[in-house]
């Protein structure tokens, strides 16, 4: 009988395990209960109406209604913002499906009156955390110029020829334009072994609209989750069953005036949804017009989370745990529960797992499905975005046709992979002229405000909310040839694992400091590497322990809570030194590493108990094997960087 380490995958539920609770004894500390509000948020001119509480188990206030908003109002009061002036009061809004809950004020808050009240609401000992219901924006994208859009509609595949060298094999073929491709993701030689059939991927978005070369049999399915009417544009509060794209202009009032400044200047209709869905598999393949899509034969069932001004978080978190298959108070049951969820969109602030979306996130990872995230547009470190940094999500940089990061591409150690975005400009450059393969193409409405209906315009965009669609659509290629195959679908970590693993390695390597994950996906070696695993059988095998198989030198962010354990693995060669190093993050974490077996704080070949974050273990001389380095919490721990290096 063989002996085989187990990669099955340990939940990134674990990362998301509540705080305890203090002792009586202890005097409650109130900045760790307050969620800092994120950068772009703290102008003296943004203004904040809504706040997420979340309020210890069993208590009143977790879950009465009369009780939240009667403590709400109270905390304003307190902070003095219910004077003659300052006329402000409470209601409440409801219980989000984190078991959370939302209080809208009667005006907008400043920074400074923001925070007063949070504080107030910390003060209560029954809360355990308050953060301020952030909007989210889609991932700002550059759209490729009218010069560069395909002349007219022909019934042919030209335009996959032509244009889209995204989903083509790195090889160096050259493009119509002549450049030699290195940049693309090998979908063409996926589609000999899969097409997504049986899978389903939520994108959660603006929604989408009808086109004659995108499939929108779900559109019906999906849902609407934008409470606010001004975000949704309709005339009322409340949310509405179908996945449609209305539309997000903001050019007019009242969105003009309420969602617009020198940040976010007036647009037209992004149809941000569109093109992101067709990406990811809805674009119609194989049909003798238009584009393609990545998993073609996959179902992908729109939610619209996006609308004028963006998004609500708490609407947001809703709709992540509704696509995976979760219950959300007051929304019928999703019919068609997805395995792969795409998230081009964000803004800045730092995801925790005691974050509304970082619960999120470890609930739909629970019920199966793996979370694909954009890394951001603004060049700058993804750990600084949400939701690029929450535990649990694969995060998505964007590289261009000669592998490059994209100049504007977000990075660092919280990014997983890179899948194609753009370059925009020749050779993938900062600046230039636009160039066709310097963008990522499909279908996209031409409607300047709402949707023309059944439209035949393409487009491109560039940004790495089109890469991230690339690797939902990859994920969904991989878990349709598991079907096929009559295997069991993987997990979101054995996901991450083999997407990681069958990435192949940037012709133009990033600079030091700007690191892309494990390098661009592969879609072809990922759906192979997927077909070829098989998790141990502890009934025909000698299984080792459950843990989490670390990629030689792939960052990967981990947290934890006081007195958490999370156990990892790496396959050793001998001779050749091997270190296990964790940096950066907040709190405190020591390290234990044994060979061939699970380490325990009492039992280890080699530690690393050091204050802080900052642990390395080596061994100069290693067997060839199985390393298991286990991960405790000495206090709560987040974004830590772990890397297995030989």
């Amino acid at each position: 009988m063989k002996t085989r380490h187990l990669s099955a995958a340990v939940s990134a539920l674990v990362l998301a395990i509540a705080i305890a609770p203090m002792a009586s004894a202890a005097k409650p500390d109130l900045a760790t209960k307050i969620r800092p509000m994120p950068a772009d948020v703290q102008g003296e001119d943004q203004k904040i109406g809504r706040f997420i509480i979340t309020y210890r188990d069993g208590t009143t206030a977790a879950s009465n209604a009369a009780t939240v908003a009667r403590g709400a109002t109270t905390a304003l009061s307190r902070a003095g913002l219910s004077t003659s002036g300052k006329v402000a009061s409470a209601s409440y809004l409801r219980k989000l499906a984190t078991g959370a809950q939302l209080v809208k004020t009667s005006r907008k808050l400043d920074r400074v009156e923001a925070e007063a009240f949070m504080r107030q609401i910390a003060a209560d000992p029954n809360v355990v955390s308050v953060q301020a219901d952030v909007l989210r924006r889609p991932v700002r994208d550059i759209q490729a110029p009218a010069s560069l859009k395909p002349a007219t509609f022909t019934p042919s595949d030209t335009y996959y020829s032509a244009y889209q060298w995204h989903l083509k094999a790195p090889d160096g073929t050259a493009t119509v334009d002549g450049v030699s491709n290195v940049g693309g993701s090998n979908v063409n030689n996926a589609w000999d072994l899969a097409d997504g059939s049986g899978i389903t991927i939520a994108v959660l978005d603006t929604g989408i609209t009808t086109h004659v070369d995108v499939d929108t049999s779900l559109g019906d399915a999906g849902y609407d989750f934008i409470t606010d009417s001004l975000v949704s544009g309709r005339a009322t509060d409340g949310r509405v069953a179908g996945g449609w794209d209305t539309g997000d202009w903001t050019t007019e009032e009242p969105w003009l005036s309420a969602c617009t400044d020198a940040s976010n200047p007036p647009s037209e209709s992004s149809w941000h949804g569109t093109h992101v869905a067709g990406t990811a598999g809805a674009e119609l393949t194989n049909n003798a017009r238009g584009m393609a899509g990545v998993a073609y034969n996959a179902k992908v069932l729109p939610v619209r989370v996006l609308g004028h001004c963006g998004g609500y978080d708490s609407d947001i978190a809703d709709a992540i745990i509704w696509a995976a298959g979760g219950a959300v108070d007051g929304v019928p049951a999703n019919t068609h529960p997805a395995q792969v969820i795409n998230l081009s969109l964000g803004g800045s602030g730092v995801c925790t797992a005691a974050d509304e979306t970082g619960k999120a996130v470890a609930q739909a990872n629970a019920l199966g499905a793996a979370v694909v995230v954009s890394a951001g547009n603004s060049n700058a470190n993804a750990a600084n975005f949400s939701p690029a940094s929450c535990p649990g999500v694969i995060t998505v940089a964007s590289t261009g046709i000669t592998s490059k990061r994209a100049y504007y591409s977000n990075y660092g150690i919280s990014v997983e992979i890179a899948a194609p975005g753009g370059g925009i400009y020749a050779n993938d450059g900062s600046s230039g002229t636009p160039v066709d393969d310097g963008f990522v193409w499909q279908g996209l409405n031409s409607g300047a405000t709402t949707p023309v209906a059944n439209d035949t315009t393409y487009n491109g965009y560039a940004g790495t909310s089109q890469a991230a669609p690339h690797v939902s659509g990859v994920v969904a290629l991989m878990q349709g040839a598991r079907l096929d195959a009559g295997l069991a679908l993987l997990t979101p970590t054995e996901v991450v694992t083999l997407l990681q693993s069958s990435a192949h390695t940037p012709v133009v390597a990033p600079t030091s400091g700007r690191e892309i994950g494990a390098g661009i996906v592969d879609a072809n070696a990922a759906v192979q590497a997927a077909i070829a695993f098989v998790p141990c059988d502890p009934e025909t095998e000698t299984c080792g322990p459950v843990a989490t198989p670390l990629v030689n030198k792939a960052n990967v962010t981990v947290a934890g809570t006081a007195g958490s354990e999370t156990l990892y693995s790496f396959e050793a060669v001998a001779g050749k030194t091997l270190s296990f190093i964790t940096l950066g993050g907040t709190g405190n974490l020591s390290m234990y590493v044994s060979y061939d077996k699970e380490p325990t704080s009492t039992s280890f070949d080699a530690k690393s108990t050091r204050a802080g974050n900052n642990e390395t273990v080596r061994f100069t001389a290693p067997k060839a094997g199985t390393y298991y380095i286990k991960l405790v919490g000495t206090t709560g721990y987040s974004r830590v960087t772990l890397t297995a290096r030989q």
